[in-house]
């Protein structure tokens, strides 16, 4: 048995029964789209910081919680960060993405035109980082990063839309020019961009359909 000590863990109980509790999750999270249109209208830095939370409830490999989000809503930051974006989705339309990839891309109507990561209110850029910031023992290492970044965001966009706030999860290629313009330290990498807002009133998405569940989930 392990010396550590452990906490009581009380799971919380679903209203109704458990399948009806994931059903009503299923109708909310079904109406998350990729959206690239936001309307101007704020969103509170206590809502921000509620979202962000959520995030960090998530697992992580060794407890190391290898995440920093920073949440950008300086419009003259957000300008530089859309300048540098839209710098390297240039490079990656015209020279570095494959015959196939832009032909994937293609029903998605996408272009290197970032307008949205002005418009939006918020910026909220994810890194992920590459020692451990929490100096609870001697070890700076850091474990599984890539998945439990991962984790924390699909967290993070599962509580933005539970608010009712549209999301982009954006990549420009490469993203160090991020770690630069919000003078983060080496260890901390970009690992994703995010405009967060409210939707705007005229928003459209691709008219696209997710796989259906027996596509997706095998028994054995």
């Amino acid at each position: 048995m392990s010396d550590h000590r452990h906490t009581p863990y009380r799971p919380l109980a679903a209203d109704g029964s458990p399948e009806a509790a994931a059903d009503a999750f299923l109708e909310r999270v079904e109406q998350r789209r990729s959206v690239r249109f936001f309307a101007d209208a704020p969103v509170s830095r206590e809502l921000i910081e509620k979202i962000v939370a959520a995030a960090g409830t998530a697992p992580s490999g060794a407890n190391k919680q290898p995440w920093r989000f920073v949440a950008v809503s300086d419009p003259a930051l957000k300008r530089k960060i859309r300048e540098g974006a839209e710098a390297e989705e240039r490079a990656f339309y015209d020279e570095r993405a494959s015959a196939d990839w832009l032909r994937d891309l293609s029903p998605l109507g996408t272009d290197a035109s970032k307008p949205f990561l002005e418009e939006a209110p918020w910026l909220i850029v994810v890194f992920k980082l590459m020692e451990d910031d929490l100096q609870q023992n001697d070890s700076r290492r850091v474990y599984y990063v890539n998945e439990s970044v991962g984790i924390a965001v699909g967290l993070l966009l599962a509580a933005a839309t539970y608010a009712g706030l549209a999301t982009l999860t954006h990549t420009p290629s490469p993203m160090a020019f991020l770690g630069d313009l919000l003078h983060r330290p080496r260890f901390e990498r970009p690992f994703l961009l995010i405009p967060m807002g409210w939707a705007a009133d005229d928003c459209t998405v691709p008219d696209i359909q997710r796989k259906d569940l027996d596509q997706i989930l095998v028994f054995e």
